[in-house]
């Protein structure tokens, strides 16, 4: 078998002369410039962000250590103490307002995406959504004091959990309903091809599959809410004890040790930042830190999540 024949090898010559006056040429100018604009407002824009971080790491890290993640907050002038008491009560409030944000933005999202798409009940639903991604957070305190302090007549963590989960409701809802759109219509009618009810749908085939984006919601929403400040001002107040004098865990162990102010990082970092005692200013630094670094933890595994869920 005679071997195929090959021609002479083509070889292609660059006109580096021509690249050269490439860029005097408007388009291609015009796309270099906007290419070095949109890399120095990028730059630009993480500036803030790293600065802060800096800043942060500077400020706080000479106290941080275990004594400070576990115990109680000090004394003007002491020369010890903690924010313990604090880091604790922020996981517990936030966890109050999970347990009730969840669920309710989880079941309204899958009924105005296969219940009743088109309904009046859905785009009321999805208009009061957006209104609320908008909500300025101290509305939302608020809201929890006239409903649940004054009904209680305590501040408490329960009255907290309300209020961030007010302000955590619209992303879990909204994020929700796009992880159950994004679900593909074919598995749907193969599920509806073997007998199985919408219930059984849903159950069996959307909430499986769109998991993983509506976790992504789901920890966005945490991050936020872990940050805020206002609502736990007008809800949860402030406490320089723990949760539960019970020890080791100095976890709540009933309903009764929930209903008392309860300590939060961001409370903290308001009220020590403008103490006049250097302790206590120092220590609002390293507590800003923690709750700086539980916010990035949050987001990062929001942001991984979501590129899961998307391959």
């Amino acid at each position: 078998m005679a071997a195929p024949q090959t021609g002479p090898a083509v070889t292609h010559e660059i006109d580096l002369e021509g690249l050269e006056r490439s860029l005097r040429r408007p388009r291609t100018l015009f796309s270099y410039t906007m290419s070095v604009l949109t890399g120095a407002a990028t730059l630009a824009a993480l500036f803030p962000l790293f600065s802060v971080l800096y800043m942060l790491v500077v400020r706080g890290s000479p106290t941080l250590n275990l004594s400070t993640l576990r115990e109680l907050p000090p004394a003007a002038m002491a020369t010890d103490g903690g924010f313990g008491n604090a880091i604790v009560g922020t996981f517990v409030v936030v966890a109050i307002a999970t347990l009730l944000s969840v669920p309710l933005g989880i079941l309204a999202a899958i009924y105005i995406t296969e219940f009743g798409p088109e309904s009046r009940i859905a785009s009321a639903v999805r208009f009061a959504a957006k209104v609320l991604t908008g909500l300025p957070s101290i509305l939302a305190g608020v809201f929890a004091f006239a409903v649940v302090v004054v009904a209680t007549g305590k501040f408490s963590a329960p009255a907290g959990g309300v209020a961030l989960a007010l302000l955590m409701l619209p992303t879990v809802l909204l994020t929700a309903e796009e992880a159950i759109k994004r679900v593909p219509s074919r598995m749907r009618e193969a599920a509806i091809g073997m007998g199985a009810t919408p219930t059984q749908v849903v159950t069996k085939v959307i909430l499986p599959t769109g998991a993983p984006a509506m976790l992504t919601g789901v920890m966005l929403a945490v991050a936020r809410a872990a940050g805020e400040t206002a609502p736990l001002l007008f809800t949860a107040l402030f406490s320089n004890f723990w949760i539960s004098r019970a020890a080791p865990h100095f976890l709540p162990k009933s309903i009764n040790d929930l209903m008392k102010p309860t300590a939060s990082l961001a409370v903290l970092i308001y009220n020590f930042s403008g103490s006049p005692f250097e302790n206590q200013i120092s220590l609002a630094w390293t507590a800003a830190l923690v709750l700086v670094v539980i916010v990035l933890v949050f987001n990062v595994l929001g942001q991984s999540l979501a590129g899961r869920s998307s391959d």
